[in-house]
């Protein structure tokens, strides 16, 4: 079979014509554009808060940030503390620095690196930015993250000019105009191919992919380029001798589903062909919200249970805030940690009726946590709140905002005579 005559790319006056369009080192980007004089240097974004500014500006009154030389900029390699990077630029990743790697390591690896912390303000700002652009030109579009959306361009006038390719420099311009920043689009026959696509030219290019190219442009990749493959797919199917898409996409489908079952052995057969239906949605209902932080230094249950518990109500604060502001309630409330070894626990509690409540949230997690052994030092802690509906949907009313009383109420939670923080040396909701 080729991927001509595949019934996965039907023929049809218009044929379906699907962007995945992914800014570009967003995070680090944006910072460039508060400090232009770092283009073109390596930048990583991650870390702790956010001082920098302050630090830079003392030395230099109210000069504009622009003017601010080069070398007072902080450096990775006199970086101290926790945390993974955010982003870095692409003159950093050059040196194999990249997203989700410890700062230490990265240290080691671009020691002259900047590094500056996230403003997730300025972050947000620009998101709704570029995506506001974008649906001013394509109205269909799917948020896919902070910096990443799938376009439907099928209908959509100059859609199918050049593939596609004329409507995608259209965004880009007006993405640029808008905001001076640069993205990547792949444009293909579905969301699956397009995300592919959209890593084919990086940083600010298009790439065009037809259904008939999907043997020469797309079997040769690795399979972890497929979007769902991880690394432990990845390892097996490595142990398989199967290490591109078209050795995965050579494998009988029974073979696949007898090695990973029913359900991901026949996915992985379909999208090694290229095949994906899946629609692009105008709004998709998150399945959960969470915070989390990593901790400068590794905190113990005991000898640092005042600074664990304000950091624990802080999140658990965050996420019921999170929860309101987007009109959502939960039933599923759940922790995350990281022990000092790397080793992770997570718990969970259902309840009985839905909530976005603070206190109510931080009363179920400080519960999980009565789950787990608080023995070793923490490098990481999170809050979750799972099985989502709208309000309205749940048949409850929507939460009272967060306030100082409800505050006062979380405090006196926290107060040993109404609620026991320790026994037999495990902590109890901190």
């Amino acid at each position: 079979m080729t991927p001509q005559s595949d019934p996965a790319f039907p023929a049809s006056a218009l044929p379906r014509r699907i962007a995945h369009l992914d800014m570009d080192a967003f995070f680090a980007s944006v910072e460039l554009l508060r400090y232009p004089q770092l283009k073109g240097l390596p930048v990583v974004i991650g870390g702790g808060r956010r001082r920098v500014d302050e630090a830079l500006l003392a030395g230099h009154g109210e000069r504009e940030l622009r003017f601010i030389p080069v070398e007072e900029f902080p450096l990775l390699r006199d970086y101290v503390g926790r945390g993974v990077i955010t982003t870095a630029t692409y003159a950093a990743r050059q040196f194999g620095v990249g997203s989700a790697m410890g700062m230490m390591k990265a240290a080691r690896l671009c020691p002259q690196a900047i590094v500056l912390p996230v403003d997730f303000d300025e972050i947000r700002r620009f998101s709704r930015l570029f995506k506001a652009t974008i649906a001013e030109v394509a109205p269909l579009v799917q948020d896919r993250g902070i910096d990443e959306v799938y376009i439907d361009f099928t209908d959509v006038p100059g859609g199918q000019r050049e593939g596609g390719r004329a409507l995608a420099r259209l965004i880009q311009r007006a993405i640029f105009e808008k905001t001076g920043l640069t993205c990547s689009i792949g444009v293909a026959p579905n969301k699956l191919l397009a995300k592919m696509a959209s890593e084919f030219d990086k940083p600010n290019g298009i790439s065009v992919v037809q259904a008939s190219e999907l043997q020469g442009r797309v079997w040769p990749l690795p399979v972890r380029k497929i979007n769902g493959i991880g690394p432990k797919a990845g390892d097996k199917l490595a142990g398989l001798g199967i290490q591109t898409i078209g050795e995965l996409a050579a494998q009988d489908r029974q073979q696949l589903i007898s090695q990973f079952g029913k359900s991901s052995g026949a996915w992985m057969h379909e999208v090694a062909w290229g095949r994906d239906d899946s629609p692009v949605m105008l709004e998709s209902e998150p399945v959960s919200m969470s915070r989390e932080t990593t901790f400068e230094r590794d905190l113990h249950a005991v000898r640092d249970k005042a600074e664990l518990g304000r950091i624990f109500t802080r999140l658990c604060e965050q996420v019921a805030a999170d929860l309101q502001r987007k009109g959502y309630v939960a039933k599923t409330i759940g922790i995350k940690l990281r022990y000092e070894d790397f080793k992770i626990a997570t718990r969970d509690q259902t309840l009985e009726t839905h909530t976005a409540d603070a206190l109510r949230i931080r009363k179920v997690a400080g519960q999980c946590l009565k789950r787990v052994s608080l023995a070793q030092r923490l490098r990481l802690l999170g809050v979750r709140a799972g099985t989502l509906v709208r309000i309205g949907e749940a048949g409850v009313d929507a939460p009272k905002k967060f306030s100082a009383a409800s505050g006062k109420a979380i405090a006196a939670a926290e107060n040993p005579a109404s609620y026991p923080l320790f026994q037999d040396g495990f902590l109890q909701g901190f």
